[in-house]
């Protein structure tokens, strides 16, 4: 986002020192540290060479490594080392920083969310950037990070909806408590954030982006933030502990058997031990919901067995910018595998990938005439907005004498431009090892007349672990590294084995499979589908 603000730099003294600094639950990798002392940058899947020079002074590889560059989330690694060298080599690239990029308020390094991070960087692994730093050095840190936090501070009110501008005020909470500020600073950041809690972070304890990945996110910068308040004696946002507590259910809601997070709406991979590390900390206990009612998703589970749907559609036109197409998309999990995915959202990509990790075909779902369920904008000056499509979600769960759970969805995605509604019935048996399928291509009010050549395709997204194998026509068998496998059986129709791409996968974009199943809705506009668990 491009803010034209005027920015009058703060005067007076800047703060002469810190007075904590917060703890981060991020995943180190001592590897990457030693690399970067070395002149080697390993960061967002590309590589920077700099052969004694500046990183801030070289090309860059991508707009990604640029904004893991410049937010200094980098520093984490090297804190986990902090020998002398390291700490030397990390206040030189603060200091070339300072002096290249300090006061240019301008380019990738002045993006708000980039701010953000680098502030919480800055504060959490002062320890590894003061460590030996001469007095001079300690004043021009603490001059620079102060003009920081005034420039994100006068910008922040006028950030879009979502969950930069709860960073945002995160930072700025942070930043009032672990420097010397004066007490009205410190209530009006606790205000401020207390206020952008309750606006993002649903009843039910969901991001209103709908992504299961911010939560995660979100929890890992929440979490230092509370425990600093209490170390200092402060008292605690009235809203923050309330959030966290909100959470963690929210959380373990889209937690698959294997641990990761489930890929909806921007979701990409998660690292075990930052869930962990996060999860470590949760003392609401409990089973997974059901459902989450605000964020609307399903969830069915069993035994071992989870299956989880998505049933709803952004929260408002600003959030649709990050949303996906994938309306009553499902993924499923089984002992300690993933079977069925979303192909979810690459973190290094650039912005063509990403727009095709929206599109209704990166997810386990039924896509017509090869179209997404709801399209985006290409308008460069709105951004990437959701602009005509799924505009209604009706949802109905049951559960029968036999324990079976069942959730009955449409959408009206195709109501528009072809005169279809797409119902998805999945039901479970109750104890995890039958799950029925039907999906049902339903003529919209009013339409009479069917384009004999519309073609409709059920994909369904394979886990790269699992391997797949042609049992018959009608049947396909998907099988675990562990040995455990399901069947896909699709009555009087073919299921085809075919090429696919993961975009979520935590080493980049990499090859995958996917299972299609297509079908002329004039014919058959409805099929049935059932996944068995070998015995």
């Amino acid at each position: 986002m491009r803010l034209r603000l005027k920015f009058v730099p703060p005067t007076g003294r800047a703060p002469d020192r810190l007075l904590v600094a917060p703890t981060d639950l991020r995943a180190v990798d001592t590897f990457v540290a030693d690399e970067i002392v070395v002149g080697r940058y390993l960061l967002a899947g590309r590589a920077l060479v700099t052969e004694g020079a500046s990183p801030f002074t070289l090309e860059l590889p991508s707009r990604n490594f640029a904004i893991k560059l410049h937010s200094f989330t980098w520093l984490r690694h090297m804190r986990a080392v902090r020998t002398d060298d390291v700490c030397a080599v990390a206040r030189d690239v603060v200091l070339d920083w300072i002096g290249l990029h300090g006061r240019r308020v301008s380019g990738v390094a002045w993006e708000p969310d980039v701010i953000a991070m680098r502030i919480i960087a800055w504060l959490s692994h002062s320890p590894v950037v003061l460590q030996g730093a001469e007095a001079a050095f300690y004043a021009r840190f603490m001059k620079s990070l102060a003009y920081q936090v005034a420039y994100l501070d006068k910008i922040s009110n006028a950030l879009e909806e979502g969950e930069v501008r709860l960073r945002v005020r995160i930072a700025l909470a942070m930043a009032s408590i672990a420097m010397p500020v004066k007490v009205s600073t410190v209530k009006r950041a606790a205000r401020r954030l207390d206020s952008e809690l309750e606006a993002q972070i649903l009843p039910d304890g969901s991001h209103v982006s709908r992504n299961p990945r911010a939560v995660l996110n979100l929890l890992l910068d929440l979490l230092p933030l509370r425990q600093t308040y209490i170390n200092l004696g402060h008292d605690v946002p009235q809203k923050l502990i309330a959030a966290i507590d909100r959470m963690y259910p929210a959380l373990r809601f889209f937690r698959h058997q294997d641990g990761n997070l489930a890929l909806f709406n921007g979701a990409t991979s998660t690292l075990a031990n930052e869930l962990m590390s996060v999860l470590r900390y949760d003392e609401t206990s409990g089973l997974p919901f059901k459902a989450l009612p605000h964020a609307h998703y399903q969830r069915l589970s069993a035994h071992q067995t989870t299956l989880i749907v998505d049933t709803g559609i952004p929260l408002s036109p600003e959030l649709s910018r990050t949303a996906h197409s994938g309306c009553l998309s499902f993924e499923m999990s089984s002992g300690r595998n993933r079977f069925i995915i979303n192909s979810g959202s690459p973190s290094f990509a650039g912005r063509s990938f990403q727009q095709l990790a929206r599109a209704t075909a990166a997810h386990s779902t039924v896509t017509l005439a090869d179209t997404s369920s709801s399209r985006l904008s290409p308008s460069h000056f709105i951004g990437p907005v959701m602009v005509s499509g799924v505009s209604a979600v009706k949802v109905e769960r049951q559960e029968d004498d036999d324990g079976n759970d069942r959730v009955i969805a449409s959408h009206d995605g195709y109501a528009g431009r072809f005169g279809f509604i797409h119902e998805r019935t999945i039901s479970m048996d109750a104890i995890g090892i039958h799950i029925k399928g039907h999906d049902r291509l339903l003529p919209a009010k009013g339409n009479a007349e069917v384009d004999p050549g519309l073609v409709a395709i059920a994909r369904f997204h394979i886990h790269p672990a699992i391997e797949l194998e042609q049992v018959d026509e009608e049947s396909v068998m998907l099988t675990a590294p562990d040995g455990e496998s399901w069947y896909l059986h699709v009555p009087d129709q073919r299921p085809v084995i075919t090429e696919d791409v993961f975009f979520a996968d935590s080493s980049g974009i990499s090859p995958s499979q996917q299972i299609e199943v297509e079908f002329s809705v004039n014919v058959t506009p409805e099929i049935r589908w059932i996944l068995t668990r070998r015995a």
